[in-house]
């Protein structure tokens, strides 16, 4: 064989090599790439097992109860005791004396209800010796038991009756003078629903979230024939006529506030104006005030969408802090500042199961500690200890993370992120006494919708669902302020549709949850 044949060889061998290595580092970098898809699935799979099978409560498993935090769980080694050849302490015996606490009922009545009666005494009241006649020398309550006396439908027919002067009726000259009776203005014109089984209707939906469809059946037993489309119009009647101004006067008053919680979740409406599918989500906002503003105020919201354009109409006249959560429509909005949830921040960290989540997850721990041992205190003494304690559990925390470097998909890295991209909107509770922690008043606040939409799974129509949104703020205002919501309803049912409240707006401040007279008449009876 020649040399220049043998170089060929040797050329085309060297090539191959060269392409083979490029190859095998293509498939090494595809190799790598699928680990670590691998297991970042696995941890998908992982976080969604534990979402449906697992505990819901957002209670760490790792806090201890002074709020610190074992970083050595996983290390066996420090699980075990010390072994030594002599004891260097003594067992000592501690004994505990527990003292017996009467164990209160779980049930009991209210104060004002009412008592009766059933005596029991003996058949026979001659002594069985002498026969003389028995004298009473006492007697006990042997127990209590509570009777339930089903509601009474009753048929109220509104007469009006017609008077005229019989003198001038003689009198051809004079026209003849006649008084009638007024009855009342319905709250529905033409319909049979009186103010109390309106706000039955109402109450029964949106504070014991009843389908109108199962109410229906109740109606029928207590004899009134009606279905679930009736009962509809009925609650968009009402809230359209009657409560909106009530509403719209609560609006106001929640523009007048400087801090806010907000949030918002997903609803279904079948008859879209947008067109779009009856399947695609809108949503319920929730607007509330926090109590060092004054009487608290919730209001609902309803929108077709998510976006940013909802939060700039209804806040078009707020100046002040929101409290929300990391989602992109809470910025740049004018005259707002925004503070962050660290509820939020807690959940994501308790997603990350290693040592270094739980580390992550000790420092929100610590924080909510510190709040707990705050809670009480007035907004600026609050202040002063969150900026005296807090500050330096937040700085060492975002001085961990920053050094820390988290890079990558998996639960780690998203964890950091969301935290280091809100810093700035998580320090906000630092500087305002005022500001919660969380956004869990918000959360709270939304859960009576989220329940609701479990029973009534969707709205036919937007206007039903506007009407749902008004209807739930008025619910929820009244608990917060402690109303009772189906007397509040009867009140301003009855007296509203007979004040000129849309010449005279001022009326209706005298029927706003914390006024002095709603207070006086539909305040909650408070359990003995």
């Amino acid at each position: 064989m020649s040399a220049e044949a043998t170089e060929k060889i040797i050329q085309l061998l060297e090539e191959q090599l060269a392409f083979m290595k490029q190859q095998n580092q293509e498939l090494s970098k595809k190799l790598d790439a699928s680990f670590a898809q691998n297991k970042y699935l696995s941890e998908q799979v992982r976080q969604l097992t534990k979402m449906i099978y697992g505990s819901r409560s957002e209670k760490s498993k790792y806090q201890a109860p002074d709020g610190q935090v074992s970083l050595f769980e996983d290390d066996p080694s420090f699980n075990d005791s010390e072994q030594t050849e002599e004891q260097s302490t003594e067992t000592v015996t501690y004994t505990v004396t527990r003292l017996n606490k009467k164990k209160k009922r779980n049930d009991s009545f209210i104060e004002g209800v009412e008592v009766e009666e059933i005596h029991h005494h003996p058949t026979n009241l001659e002594c069985d010796c002498c026969q003389n006649q028995l004298q009473k020398i006492g007697s006990t309550i042997a127990r209590e038991e509570a009777t339930f006396i089903p509601a009474k439908l009753v048929r109220v027919q509104h007469i009006e009756h017609a008077y005229e002067c019989k003198q001038c009726k003689k009198d051809n000259e004079q026209s003849s003078f006649i008084q009638r009776g007024k009855a009342p203005t319905a709250a529905i014109p033409r319909s049979i629903a009186g103010p109390t089984v309106l706000a039955k209707v109402i109450y029964d939906k949106f504070s014991l979230y009843l389908p109108l469809y199962r109410q229906v059946k109740e109606w029928t037993r207590a004899g009134l024939i009606t279905n679930d489309k009736n009962l509809s119009n009925w609650v968009i009647r009402v809230a359209e006529d009657w409560l909106l101004p009530i509403y719209e006067e609560m609006k106001n008053v929640l523009s007048a506030k400087t801090l806010l919680h907000i949030d918002e979740t997903v609803a279904k409406v079948l008859n879209r104006s947008d067109g779009k599918r009856p399947q695609s989500n809108a949503y319920n906002w929730v607007f509330r005030s926090v109590p060092t503003e004054g009487p608290v105020v919730i209001l609902f919201e309803h929108a077709l969408t998510r976006s940013r354009t909802v939060l700039e109409n209804y806040l078009a006249d707020f100046k002040g802090t929101v409290i929300c959560d990391g989602y992109a429509a809470y910025d740049k909005l004018s005259n707002i500042t925004f503070a962050n949830c660290w509820a939020h921040v807690r959940r994501y960290w308790g997603k990350v199961e290693s040592k270094n989540g739980r580390i992550g997850l000790a420092y929100c721990n610590k924080l909510y500690v510190l709040e707990q041992k705050f809670k009480g205190l007035p907004p600026k003494q609050r202040q002063k200890m969150r900026w005296r304690y807090a500050r330096k559990v937040i700085r060492k925390f975002f001085g961990w993370l920053e050094k820390s470097q988290f890079f990558g998909k998996n639960a780690l890295a998203t964890a950091t992120e969301y935290t280091l991209n809100r810093r700035k909107e998580l320090k906000a509770f630092l500087y305002n006494g005022q500001i919660e922690i969380d956004n869990n008043p918000a959360e709270n606040a939304i859960r009576p919708t989220v329940i609701g939409r479990k029973n009534w799974l969707f709205s036919v129509s937007e206007a039903g669902a506007k009407a749902n949104a008004i209807c739930l703020s008025l619910a929820e205002t009244a608990k917060a302020n402690g109303i009772d919501f189906y007397q509040y309803l009867v009140k301003l049912l009855t007296e509203l549709p007979n004040l000129p409240i849309h010449q005279q707006p001022e009326l209706l401040q005298e029927y706003m949850p914390w006024s002095a007279k709603i207070q006086a008449t539909c305040a909650k009876i408070k359990a003995a």
